[in-house]
């Protein structure tokens, strides 16, 4: 189901191809890996998707996108992982990002007071930049290793029971 599912809201590479901004990308589109549903496509998309959302960055999607490219992953799949972090969730994916990133680097913990200024960016920039950078990089690799990992064992195992279903149905069925 989740498969038909995805692959009709996909779109037609032939116009993706022919779109004006994405000429640059050439013959690059016409990779299946790119569009096709698969165990290893769909691992590497997980773990693509759930990296990019991890990385405080406008623009995650162009990145899962792009990384989806170099790797050869599902880019409708990658992308809609992204949305992992939304206006709701981000907050707190964030702030574990950048406690995490703190205590790696034995920085204190600075309480966070919201102002609509430069001035108040500049400052939250200054002192926690970094350990929001190194906290999300960190649980952007172990979230996408642990989907990438899980993914593949889950879908083997639905294999395996497919498989197995299917035999018993012929043993059962011979006269």
């Amino acid at each position: 189901m989740p498969k038909k599912l995805i692959k009709r809201f996909s779109p037609n590479v032939e116009t993706l191809k022919a779109h004006p901004h994405l000429k640059f990308l050439g013959n690059k589109l016409l990779n299946s890996n790119l569009w096709n549903i698969n165990r290893k496509c769909t691992a590497r998309s997980a773990a693509i998707g759930l990296f990019s959302a991890f990385i405080p960055i406008p623009f995650q999607m162009v990145l899962a996108a792009g990384l989806s490219v170099l790797f050869s992953a599902n880019i409708p799949l990658a992308v809609a992982l992204v949305w992992l972090t939304n206006p709701i969730t981000m907050p707190p994916i964030f702030y574990a990002a950048y406690r995490l990133g703190a205590w790696i680097l034995h920085r204190p913990i600075y309480d966070i007071n919201f102002e609509l200024s430069f001035q108040w960016l500049a400052k939250v920039l200054h002192t926690t930049a970094v350990p929001l950078l190194l906290g999300s990089f960190i649980l952007g690799i172990i979230f996408s290793i642990l989907a990438y990992f899980s993914l593949n064992f889950v879908w083997r195992v639905n294999i395996k029971y497919k498989w197995k279903k299917r035999k018993q149905m012929r043993s059962h069925n011979k006269p």
